[in-house]
């Protein structure tokens, strides 16, 4: 069964830094492309970052030069490590298969809460 694992959210402050993970099951991670997404509350989810199976990344503009995804392909992990975190990154984060739009997608897993507040 394929599945996908987010977690490492959590409450931090204006400026600070969390990682993700986004842990895979049922298949293996270098092969797909997969992509970190949010919610924030009463906004639509949007796409955050992307890591393809060739290894290229892309981001939000957003995130850019906060945000970098990586991959463990040993713990067949993708990572999403975010530095200088700001109010306005307080989401709930989601990884999914591929990098798609976020209305592609049917279904989708619990998340990961982040809060950034002082």
């Amino acid at each position: 069964q394929v599945q996908l694992a987010e977690s490492g959210g959590g409450l931090v402050q204006p400026g600070g830094s969390l990682r993700l993970s986004c842990a895979a099951s049922g298949f293996t991670l270098d092969y797909y492309a997969i992509g970190w997404f949010r919610q924030a509350p009463g906004k639509e989810r949007e796409g955050v970052s992307c890591i393809k199976s060739d290894g290229s990344t892309s981001y939000a503009d957003s995130v850019k030069g906060r945000f970098t995804i990586s991959r463990d392909s040993a713990k067949n992990t993708v990572y999403l490590q975010m530095n200088s975190l700001k109010p306005e990154d307080t989401a709930v984060y989601y990884c999914a298969l591929e990098c798609l739009p976020a209305t592609r997608y049917d279904n989708w897993g619990q998340g990961t809460q982040v809060t950034v507040s002082s």
